[in-house]
């Protein structure tokens, strides 16, 4: 027997507009091209969004069944501005995986 409780997964309900604050913007890098061989389209999310409610907005946005979201956290990196040291801000990115026949083209609008 599993010492762990199964929790049937939630219906996280969303509105439009958090749908849009949450999704930011696709990543668009040679990597993330790769992926979407893959059936993985790359996401950059807000630093406070969570994997059901990325899936909840992708598939609120983008009309496709999601099979799987991964996230990760990347610290913003201490680089130098004019002389001056700075700091890039942190960010979130959701790798999300789409169920056979879903398709998600980034480079056209919503």
């Amino acid at each position: 027997m599993s010492r762990f409780r199964v929790i049937p997964p939630a219906e996280t309900k969303l509105t439009r507009e958090q749908m849009y604050r949450l999704i930011r913007a696709p990543v668009i890098t040679e990597k993330a091209t790769a992926q979407s061989e893959h059936n993985q389209v790359v996401f950059r999310v807000s630093l406070d969004a969570t994997k059901r409610e990325v899936k909840a907005a992708v598939e609120g946005l983008f009309e496709v069944k999601v099979d799987a979201v991964n996230t990760i956290r990347v610290e913003g990196k201490t680089k130098r501005f004019r002389g001056r040291p700075g700091r890039r801000s942190d960010y979130k990115k959701a790798i999300v995986t789409l169920a056979e026949g879903s398709r998600i083209d980034v480079t056209t609008g919503i």
